[in-house]
């Protein structure tokens, strides 16, 4: 009887769902009627039955929460643009006013005063209200908060006469948060401190919270990378589930597991890594063919072996998202015992990989590729540093320590040049950027900033790798099996407008008729190759480019001038690396999984692709978050650096130029800071906002940005994260600084 009762209610529910309207219905509805619709008048207009009402009200609630409609007085939905309401991100700036970025892309920013914040903080998701056009563009009140950005604040804990509080250390946190009588976990004045807000402000009151951590003192070292772990909320610690997981792993695969796979032990296999890298999930081999051409073996450790989909560690990398890397330690994505050993492909012990066999013809053209799981032994652990003194250098003892495997590197350096030109010919960008390295103290402290290095042993690696990721990408993508891809979309034509302008002052041209193309980019990076200019035009033009990111569709790759792209080179440290590697030995591997049969059903490909693109949207996030923390923790040790660099004289090139002054980036610390122009004394000077530059009025003396000074600093604000520099002189001498009409021009 009972069974009876749960299959009819089973059934009904059933029946309920599939009379249930789309959210494209919905939508599509409030379109037509063009005007904000009751509950009771959606579901008259869609035909549907009172029983349905919950069901209604429960999509209408997630359109909602989504920010694709907005709720209004009377209890009536409408369509955010059709009532000039924007859905977006508040970002506030330290002086008290704030701009909505809008989620829908291609639509300006909306300044909102201090006023009009009203009970918003800085990271909220709201509905604002454009409420007027001018030249400086729109303004706006936020009207409603969707989703609040922060649960906790990281901050200066500080005591009052009769009540405590925290100063948040982010500035564009606008309010000190309360902390209430019992709340301070006996907090000392002066500490950092993690409070977790409880109540937000609201138009009468501050935000109220309770300290949950103790972090330290701001001069400790030690709590830099405590501050970036609470302030972007990064996991740091597994579950006891996950930790139970990997630590019942076998330290070393058995010799069952090696059944169905390719074994490659035989051919000479090494990993090539930084110093200081501890999570090797690549090797490489290659050999030579009869006609000439060359056979490339790239083989990535088999983290899906181990990893089963659902699982708590599969969950908990999820999270993540992707390993996070500091100056003093690394935030990885699995637990040390399976990131560090087991799917770490050490030297001398044999690891399950999955390998992209890729055949070449004697001019670098690809013959033919093969995907499969394999067994390696990789026979040597090299360093970037290792390969240089072999192959660039031609040091005698690294040559002769590592002979046996002289010639595998000797091959793999001529053919990833080949494979570099032909990327070069199809109008791939290469940024060039010197990456800074901190180089700490025993007390953690920065010792030194260097420029990383980039040498021939990257440039091999970078290319095979690119190789595998398209070789996968375009396997998968041709058997119409939903996947996730790395996409890079054009950037805005009117983004390269502004670069085209911006450039043209530097002295580089680009055609106005141009397509803008990767080709006509390329161009100019490579002539401002050398030149001052080069990390400026690099910067400004990685500004203009839209973020890279992860698609369950494929648009393609602007950046590499690849028609399709995706990763698969670092399970280890990316998740979307796992989910390709399951997509791949689903169709490769006779095995049964969602993935290998999933293209015979359209309606099981849909629900696939619906839920990879939602993971695609939150692995983009987590990626974004890990770029940002990894940022800032360089800022503040390269901050730190300078402290007691005060009086000091160092080379520069200007960065930045504003109305207040030229940003200065220091050539060999890769330090920014700001010389203000009510220090520059000789003159006044004014802002040429459409020529980029500062011009003197009576001395018509210009600052570009590119042009090469000599800065003193003169103030390092450890707090603030700002450096003031004080101009010696301007090393670059320009013949044209007369050429510009000095009177002064207003900002629009």
């Amino acid at each position: 009887m009972v069974k009876k009762r749960i299959k009819k209610r089973e059934k009904e529910d059933q029946r309920e769902r599939d009379l249930s309207p789309s959210a494209a219905q919905v939508l599509r509805l409030m379109e037509e009627e063009d005007r904000p619709l009751l509950l009771k008048e959606i579901l008259r207009s869609l035909g549907l039955e009172k029983n349905l009402r919950q069901r209604v009200r429960a999509l209408l609630r997630d359109l909602v929460k989504e920010g694709k409609v907005v709720r209004i007085r009377g209890n009536r939905y409408g369509l955010p643009v059709k009532m000039n309401l924007v859905v977006g991100r508040v970002k506030c700036h330290p002086d008290g006013y704030g701009f909505v970025i809008p989620e829908a892309e291609g639509e300006e920013d909306i300044f909102i005063g201090p006023r009009n914040l009203r009970e918003a903080m800085h990271g909220d998701r709201v509905v604002a209200r454009v409420e007027s056009v001018r030249r400086k563009g729109k303004e706006g009140r936020v009207i409603r908060i969707i989703e609040r950005g922060l649960h906790k604040v990281v901050g200066k804990f500080m005591k009052a006469k009769h009540y405590s509080y925290v100063i948040p250390e982010d500035e564009r946190i606008l309010q000190e948060v309360y902390i209430p009588d019992g709340e301070t976990k006996r907090a000392r004045p002066n500490q950092l401190v993690v409070a977790e807000i409880s109540r937000y402000p609201t138009e009468r009151a501050r935000p109220e919270g309770r300290v949950t951590h103790i972090l330290g003192y701001p001069e400790d070292p030690e709590v830099i990378p405590l501050i970036i772990i609470h302030k972007y909320d990064l996991p740091h610690r597994f579950s006891s589930a996950a930790l139970r997981e990997a630590r019942s792993l076998p330290p070393s695969p058995s010799p069952s597991e090696y059944r169905d796979r390719v074994d490659l032990r035989g051919i000479p296999t090494f990993t090539i890594d930084g110093e200081n890298a501890r999570d090797f999930d690549d090797a490489v081999s290659i050999e030579k063919e009869m006609d000439g051409g060359t056979k490339l073996f790239v083989s990535i450790s088999d983290v899906s072996h181990y990893i089963k989909e659902g699982s708590a560690l599969d969950e908990e990398a999820f999270l993540r998202g992707t390993s996070v890397y500091f100056p003093d330690r690394a935030l990885p994505m699995f637990p040390p015992e399976l990131s560090n050993e087991i799917c770490c492909l050490h030297p001398k012990v044999d690891r399950l990989t999955l390998t992209v066999e890729l055949r070449y013809d004697p001019e670098g053209e690809e013959k033919g590729v093969r995907f499969y799981p394999s067994v390696i032994r990789s026979n040597e652990r090299l360093t970037y540093t290792i390969v240089r003194k072999i192959l660039v250098d031609g040091d005698a003892e690294m040559r002769n320590r590592f002979r046996a495997i002289l010639q595998p590197l000797e091959w793999m350096a001529s053919l990833s040049q080949k494979l570099r030109e032909k990327r070069m010919a199809r109008g791939a960008l290469d940024f060039d950027l010197p990456e800074p390295e901190v180089i700490l103290n025993l007390q953690g402290e920065a010792e030194d900033i260097v420029r990383a290095e980039r040498n021939l042993a990257h440039q091999i690696i970078e290319e095979f790798m690119i190789a595998a990721n398209e070789a996968v990408s375009h396997f998968i993508e041709e058997r119409g099996i939903p996947s996730l891809y790395r996409v890079h979309e054009p950037p805005r034509p009117e983004a390269i407008e502004e670069f085209r302008r911006f450039i043209s002052h530097l002295g580089y041209t680009m055609r106005e008729e141009s397509d803008h193309s990767p080709r006509d980019l390329q161009r100019v990076l490579l002539e401002a190759k050398g030149k001052p200019q080069e990390r400026v035009i690099n910067n400004i033009l990685l500004r203009s480019m839209k973020w890279a990111r992860y698609s369950a569709k494929n648009v393609g790759h602007f950046g590499l001038a690849s028609a399709s792209y995706t990763h698969f080179t670092s399970p280890i440290r990316r998740y979307p690396d796992l989910i390709v590697h399951r997509v791949l030995k689903g169709i490769v591997w006779k095995r049964n999984g969602r993935f290998s049969e999933v293209a015979d059903s359209v309606e099981a490909t849909g629900s696939l692709r619906e839920e990879l693109a939602r993971k695609a949207d939150h692995l983009s996030q987590r990626e974004r978050v890990a770029m940002e923390a990894e940022r800032e923790i360089l800022d503040r040790y390269r901050i730190r650096f300078m402290r007691d660099k005060v009086g000091e004289v160092f080379d520069g090139v200007i960065s930045g130029v504003t109305a207040f002054g030229f940003f200065v980036e220091l050539k060999d610390i890769f330090v920014e800071g700001l010389v203000r122009v009510t220090s520059l004394y000789d003159d006044y000077y004014h802002y040429h906002e459409k020529r980029y530059c500062l011009v003197g009025e009576r001395t018509h003396k210009t600052f570009r940005i590119g042009d090469e000074v000599k800065v003193r600093v003169d103030r390092v604000d450890v707090e603030r994260r700002q450096i003031d520099f004080g101009l010696i002189q301007r090393t670059t001498q320009k013949a044209d600084d007369r050429s510009i009409d000095p009177a002064p021009q207003k900002a629009p």
